[in-house]
């Protein structure tokens, strides 16, 4: 066990941006509420995997809607404790720990203000490796737990609670009750014992952001390649340099879906690449050949000094980096590719691993 402090946020913030392929909210307003939460409570005790007793009850938080929502709609906090309350409420139990659901820029930041506010240690783990666009894309799907009980939250005080027949209705039942939110709101879900996080989750995700967010940080002031720096930890390569000079973008459904355009830079020159995205990078072409699908990561870093740059952040004139690294191996099993590979999201190309 070790305390994270608010001095640690900075490198945390920027590595998880890296692990949410795009997705996940914004990495600054997560910090700043991380920030807040660690400054009035203090620091927040993050626990091993193999340290969580097996009849511990974790009870995981995260924000669900469109990133490009949430950079006007601030979040006040406050949303994440209420969601996480009535989750205790419906199970007769109250949390011994928490979690993060997805390695996102905002929501690996997020289970650190519950944490502070409610005085529980958070386990260095995620329900994916990445961050992916529908509640139902977690690894705890495929070993047969249950998203619900589980309840939404939004900054006005209303609570929604569910219980639906399995994980693809929590979904859609939760993501209208979203939109009605204001296509953001706090949710409290996946109720997991300690044993089953060792079995299902991913380990020592909030290590690896913050070893991915110092690598950046430290190439960057050597001035050395961040963006190699980054590949190196994610076991990726870059796959393209460019500039953005295109992007189109739109909330439907309460999701950000769109493409970014790249054109090629430096040994890139005279290439293009099309990314597409919903929330997070889903599909990286050249040349209209696809070079990486999920559920392998696609990221998209800044050149010069290897910060991620969100979706919602994409815009005309940035020089990028495109690295593409290799997911958790469980994501590419038969029921992980159905969960969550290229042809859920109805893309007819056959997925080829990074």
């Amino acid at each position: 066990m070790r305390e994270i402090e608010a001095k640690n946020l900075p490198d945390m913030a920027r590595g998880a941006a890296v692990l949410g392929t795009g997705g996940g909210g914004d990495p600054y307003i997560g910090r700043l509420l991380a920030q807040q939460a660690i400054d009035r409570h203090g620091s927040v005790p993050l626990i091993d995997i193999e340290e969580l007793p097996d009849d511990a009850v974790v009870i995981p938080t995260a924000f669900m809607g469109a990133p490009t929502v949430m950079l006007e709609k601030i979040p006040s906090g406050s949303e994440l404790t209420g969601a996480l309350q009535a989750v205790e409420h419906l199970i007769g139990k109250q949390a011994t720990h928490t979690v993060s659901i997805e390695a996102g820029g905002m929501n690996s930041m997020i289970p650190f203000v519950a944490a502070a506010e409610l005085g529980l240690p958070l386990v260095d783990a995620d329900g994916m490796g990445r961050a992916f666009p529908e509640l139902q894309m977690l690894l705890p799907t495929l070993g047969g737990i249950a998203a619900t009980p589980m309840a939404l939250a939004d900054e006005r005080g209303n609570i929604v609670s569910l219980r639906t027949a399995d994980n693809k209705w929590a979904e859609r039942f939760a993501r209208s009750a979203t939109i009605e939110m204001g296509c953001s709101a706090a949710v409290s879900l996946y109720v997991l014992s300690g044993k089953q996080v060792k079995e299902f989750m991913v380990h020592g995700t909030m290590s690896l952001c913050q070893r991915i967010g110092a690598a950046i940080r430290e190439s960057a002031q050597a001035h050395l390649d961040p963006v190699a720096a980054a590949a190196d930890l994610l076991d990726g390569r870059c796959i393209f340099r460019g500039k953005l000079v295109d992007v189109k973008r739109g909330t439907a459904g309460g999701f950000a879906r769109g493409e970014a355009v790249l054109d090629g830079l430096a040994g890139d020159l005279g290439s293009r690449m099309g990314i597409s995205f919903q929330n997070e990078n889903l599909v990286a072409a050249r040349d209209g050949v696809v070079v990486a699908s999920v559920p392998d990561l696609i990221c998209i870093l800044d050149t010069d000094t290897g910060e991620p740059v969100t979706t919602e952040m994409l815009r005309y004139g940035l020089r990028v980096s495109v690295i593409a690294a290799p997911c958790d191996p469980r994501w590419r099993s038969p029921q992980g590719l159905e969960l969550a590979g290229p042809g859920y999201f109805g893309y007819d190309h056959t997925y080829v691993p990074v």
